[in-house]
């Protein structure tokens, strides 16, 4: 019997038995699956089975109490599962669109520096606007970010443009020059701009995250001053504690309303002088890849909030 025979027997599947497939294939597990679902354990096992039988294959390897891996075929089969869920979702959306309304969930990233930043309030405006939308936000590294798009764990990241794959489609939105980052109390925190040559024989904080840590290191190396690195953090409000605690500076491209740090210390943020290229934040989707309408509704809403000029929870360029 071959492909497109109408002789064929029709597929005995439902999408509830695709959904405990797909919540398993993404936990590992049977029972984080059964939790995360809110159904007995029995059922998801059900379910994975009479897929396994249905399409012939073996979708798993069980080990004894160490959850489950997926085989080849199933890496495959869950892709394909979660593309079919989005379609079915997307013809509710598609019905509640000719109603006049976007519903249905919606699973983005951000940059971790610019989730407490930026995205709280894009976000906060866009479920204003659109209050049956199901919104989701993950916060990684810009390789976390890519490889959640691949996986169709996300539909969009809120992202810098560095380092972007040919599969990765890119829109800028707003360009990010560099400040140094002072204790308000600061000698050169009334300068501006400084050059990084004056701030040489100080102490540097490093903001050690994959893309920001690079950009930074550039801007030493393009001034061909080399930095006397004190610390090291990947969270951003460390970083800001510790120059406001006087024990060195840093260089940020996020410049926070809020000027003090979380030790209720206050910092100045200094344009740096010399021709760095800024920091390009955008949005990145996966490259060929049919968006939905809520997807295409949040896009149009990040466009007219994001800009260089304006950015949401950030001060003023100055």
């Amino acid at each position: 019997m071959t492909k497109g025979d109408p002789s064929r027997s029709p597929l005995r599947f439902t999408l509830r038995q695709l959904l405990y497939f797909v919540a398993a294939g993404e936990t590992r597990s049977v029972k984080l699956a059964a939790e995360r679902l809110n159904i007995s354990q029995p059922s998801v096992s059900t379910a994975i089975a009479q897929i396994e039988e249905e399409f012939d294959l073996q979708l798993f390897v069980r080990h004894h109490a160490q959850g489950l891996s997926l085989t080849p075929a199933g890496e495959r089969f869950l892709q394909a599962a979660k593309t079919l869920l989005d379609q079915t979702e997307e013809l509710h959306n598609v019905a509640d669109e000719v109603a006049g309304s976007i519903s249905g969930p919606l699973n983005i990233g951000s940059f971790r520096t610019y989730a407490p930043l930026i995205i709280s309030e894009v976000c906060k405006g866009f479920l204003d606007q659109y209050p049956r939308v199901k919104l989701h936000v993950s916060e990684g590294d810009e390789a976390q970010l890519i490889a959640k798009l691949r996986k169709a764990e996300i539909s969009l990241a809120i992202t810098y443009s560095q380092n972007l794959t040919e599969d990765v489609a890119f829109e800028p939105l707003a360009e990010l020059p560099t400040y140094a980052l002072l204790p308000a109390d600061h000698a050169l925190a009334r300068e501006a701009p400084v050059h990084l040559s004056q701030l040489a024989d100080l102490p540097f904080i490093l903001l050690d995250l994959p893309l920001s840590r690079e950009y930074f290191m550039s801007v030493f190396m393009r001034e061909n001053v080399v930095p006397n690195i004190l610390a090291r953090s990947e969270y951003p409000e460390a970083v800001r504690s510790y120059v406001a605690s006087g024990f060195g500076f840093s260089l940020a491209t996020a410049r926070p309303r809020n000027k003090a740090a979380l030790n209720g210390r206050p910092l100045a943020y200094v344009p740096l002088a010399g021709d760095h290229p800024p920091m390009v934040l955008g949005m990145a989707t996966l490259r060929g890849l049919r968006k939905t309408s809520v997807t295409q509704a949040f896009e149009s809403h990040c466009r007219k909030l994001i800009s260089t000029d304006e950015l949401p929870g950030m001060a003023p360029l100055g």
